[in-house]
């Protein structure tokens, strides 16, 4: 199976990007190129959401992207969340410890609950 990305910019400050399929040493560059592409469009200080719920499967390689995601945007003081992975990618997660699980979303609503929390603690209503 083939690795498909799509992604939409809902405004300038957050960007969501769906995977689908597999990523695995055969497909990884086809996620850092697109990444090359979308990136730039989230503002510095802005969120990247990246919805696993379609992705059956993850290797190191893919591991390795989405590291490199990761320090990217961390080093434009924006950050990246995922959102809904499967069981079977959730627990590559847990087993490696690559991405903080603080950074792990199991539903949109919680994702936006996360997100109007911090939102408020910047603006100093909550």
């Amino acid at each position: 199976m083939t690795l498909i990305v799509r992604s939409e910019t809902p405004s300038t400050h957050r960007t969501v990007v769906w995977l689908e399929g597999r990523l695995d040493a055969a497909n990884y560059t086809a996620l850092d190129e697109a990444l090359r592409d979308i990136t730039p469009l989230v503002d510095n200080g802005g969120t990247l959401v990246v919805d696993l719920s379609a992705l059956e499967y993850i290797s190191s390689a893919g591991l390795r992207s989405l590291a490199q995601l990761r320090k990217s945007m961390h080093d434009r003081d924006a950050r990246t969340l995922l959102l809904n992975p499967q069981p079977q990618v959730k627990k590559v997660f847990e087993i490696v410890k690559a991405v903080p699980i603080a950074e792990v979303f199991a539903t949109v609503a919680e994702l936006d609950q996360y997100l109007d929390h911090m939102q408020r603690q910047v603006s100093g209503t909550g």
